[in-house]
């Protein structure tokens, strides 16, 4: 899927936004997470083992919703419209607008539901139909890339293959930086930002699939 600089391109602009949002999720949860499920569950397990129900309830909670919006995001993708990744990201950008919006309103509850299911949806970006794709708001997966990679570099394989998946895991961890930046300043109302950046790619992809569309009449 990181085979042409188009996909390179929109997949670290996806991990950048992922990044962004997970900070400014992290850090208004207090530990938990809104798009690395991992470390969720982790959490769960932890909390379950020390008898603090609370906690368990949240982390399974954020769980349940990440795999709502990813299985919404895989149901856009089942659509086979030559739109789909445009489809995914306006939806993404309104689940995010909407969280915004509901932080504007005192409802934060609300807000981070919406901002976890737009964190599961995401990861659809990239699905084959039917099956896997390239995760977008987590990067184990791109970190154990660049070893296998690296590998096959030593080994007298393709000398630079590893360095789309590093590039993945640099724009999660740059734009991390930029959401840790901004809540202290603004809130959840820097989910505004995420929001606009959706919205904005989605155009892009709209635009670029029209072309194609018209070049294959």
């Amino acid at each position: 899927m990181l085979d042409n600089s188009r996909n390179i391109l929109l997949a670290c602009a996806l991990s950048a936004l992922a990044g962004y949002v997970d900070g400014i999720g992290f850090l208004h949860l207090g530990g938990l997470f809104v798009s690395f499920m991992s470390g969720n569950s982790t959490r769960l397990g932890v909390s379950l083992a020390e008898g603090r129900w609370w906690e368990a309830t949240g982390a399974a909670g954020l769980i349940a919703l990440f795999v709502a919006g990813a299985a919404g995001g895989s149901l856009v993708v089942r659509s086979r419209s030559s739109y789909c990744q445009c489809w995914i990201l306006l939806i993404e950008g309104a689940l995010l607008a909407g969280a915004a919006l509901s932080h504007a309103f005192g409802m934060s509850g609300l807000a981070i539901a919406g901002i976890v299911m737009a964190m599961g949806l995401e990861n659809a970006v990239f699905q084959i139909e039917g099956g896997g794709g390239l995760g977008l708001t987590y990067v184990t997966g791109a970190l154990v890339k660049v070893g296998q990679l690296m590998a096959v570099a030593l080994t007298g394989g393709s000398r630079f293959g590893w360095t789309p998946n590093l590039l993945l895991w640099a724009a999660l961890v740059a734009g991390c930086v930029v959401g840790a930046l901004a809540y202290p300043r603004i809130n959840l109302a820097a989910i505004w930002f995420a929001a606009a950046v959706a919205f904005a790619l989605s155009a892009v992809l709209a635009i670029a699939a029209r072309r194609r569309k018209g070049r294959k009449d």
